[in-house]
């Protein structure tokens, strides 16, 4: 495992690629798992901080028992779970208020993520995440925290034509709605490789009056193979060319992909205008859990110390 060799509680010694900007952006982080991907993980108090937001995806297929398993183990651990809840495969109103209720009553959940969902066709009433809002039921079941999906490239499965005129509009929805819930709201984004493209559509959303804050979707390491593989499949678009050009360089081919590049940037950018609006990064780790959380430990600092470091 990286740097562990930590010292008393009190007494953090920096990790070797650890500077005050980073350390500060990656305050707060969170990361996403699958329940087939948490299951190989034997102990996440020894991969994240205490109190990491950790997500659940719910893909299309994968039992509600297995989800609410995964949330319960990591409620026990201490950690903050919020589940998907993917518009598209939720039958109806009735269904979504189960799900509610067993996240709660056997879990504790309090958060949640809301969005549409990969799936092409619903297989019920709900559509999109603003209808799942709609049924106020995550009000009334005392949700404290609802996170809503950002796009800083676009979504083709929303707006075909490659245009924002859909999700800019579901952008102001949300953010009306947020005037209307009493659970804090915040954007997570899907990934993107270019800090220049990111920093842009920031700064263009809140100038919109997009006020809600920005949880910023970041690829982790993994094999470069693997990132143009998820990024295609994701629709990820312009900052593609990043993974493209790293492609054409020999020296980099068979290195594995590090955040590196687009998080330094985003921190000096972040440390050099203390009221941009992404507020927290967002791990996929699409190289696995314990790669991801070990790199933030060694680029993190006291931001990524594990829960059970010593």
């Amino acid at each position: 495992m990286a740097l562990l060799n930590f010292r008393k509680k009190d007494e953090i010694a920096p990790a070797p690629g650890a500077t005050p900007e980073m350390e500060a952006l990656l305050q707060g982080y969170s990361i996403e798992v699958m329940p087939r991907t948490a299951a190989k993980v034997e102990d996440f108090r020894a991969l994240l901080p205490e109190g990491t937001r950790v997500y659940i995806a719910h893909i299309e297929g994968t039992p509600i028992d297995d989800m609410v398993a995964t949330a319960k183990r990591l409620n026990a651990d201490g950690y903050r779970v919020m589940p998907h809840f993917p518009a598209r495969i939720i039958k109806d109103k009735a269904t979504l208020a189960d799900w509610i209720a067993r996240y709660q009553g056997e879990a504790n959940v309090k958060q949640a993520l809301l969005l549409a969902g990969g799936v092409a066709q619903p297989v019920g009433d709900f559509d999109s995440s603003m209808q799942l809002m709609e049924t106020g039921l995550f009000d009334e079941a005392g949700f404290t925290h609802l996170h809503v999906a950002g796009h800083p490239e676009g979504n083709k499965d929303i707006d075909p034509d490659g245009s924002r005129t859909n999700v800019d509009a579901a952008l102001r929805w949300k953010q009306d709605f947020a005037s209307r819930t009493d659970a804090q709201m915040a954007l997570a984004t899907q990934f993107a490789f270019d800090a220049a493209g990111i920093i842009k559509w920031a700064d263009d959303i809140k100038a919109a009056g997009i006020t809600l804050p920005i949880h910023i979707g970041i690829a982790g390491p993994a094999k470069l193979q693997t990132l143009i593989k998820f990024a295609i499949a994701c629709g990820v678009g312009p900052s593609l060319k990043v993974l493209e050009r790293r492609a054409l360089d020999i020296s980099k081919l068979l290195l594995p992909y590090e955040p590196t590049d687009v998080l330094t940037d985003l921190a000096a950018h972040k440390a050099a205008n203390p009221e941009f609006n992404i507020t927290n990064v967002h791990f996929f780790p699409l190289g696995g859990i314990k790669t991801n959380a070990n790199w933030a430990i060694d680029n993190g600092g006291a931001s990524a110390r594990p829960a059970n470091a010593n």
